[in-house]
């Protein structure tokens, strides 16, 4: 009996393992980079914002050709969205935490991102 269940058990972690494997993420958005898309669910033309290349709390406007309409974060810091390109806060914004935020449908076009510091 105790063999069987040993058996069992194996089997459920093998298959959960395969499962995590499996589920690993697609997408080409790396840790510590801001990935934003064109079109939903990832889709379009793809932008990518690190760090290395992006101002922190500075206001960082985007392609006046492409309006954002999905995005990961996985920068270890918040970022905000915003609808205005000068980051202005009449217009719609939200902020999102880092590490790994997937948004596949923005609740609005993103024209202007700001990270922030913790």
């Amino acid at each position: 009996m105790r063999t069987i269940a040993l058996a069992v058990l194996l089997a459920l972690s093998t298959v959960f393992g395969l499962t995590s494997a499996a589920a690993a993420d697609p997408l080409p958005c790396d840790a510590g980079e801001l990935c934003l898309w064109s079109e939903p669910n990832f889709g379009g033309e793809l932008v990518v914002l690190t760090l290395s290349d992006t101002g922190v709390e500075e206001c960082v406007p985007l392609s006046e050709d492409i309006g954002v309409r999905s995005f990961i974060n996985r920068l270890s810091k918040p970022t905000t969205v915003y609808q205005d390109e000068e980051c202005a806060t009449e217009g719609e914004f939200d902020t999102y935490p880092g590490g790994g935020t997937y948004v596949p449908s923005a609740p609005f076009t993103i024209r202007a991102v700001q990270i922030w510091t913790l």
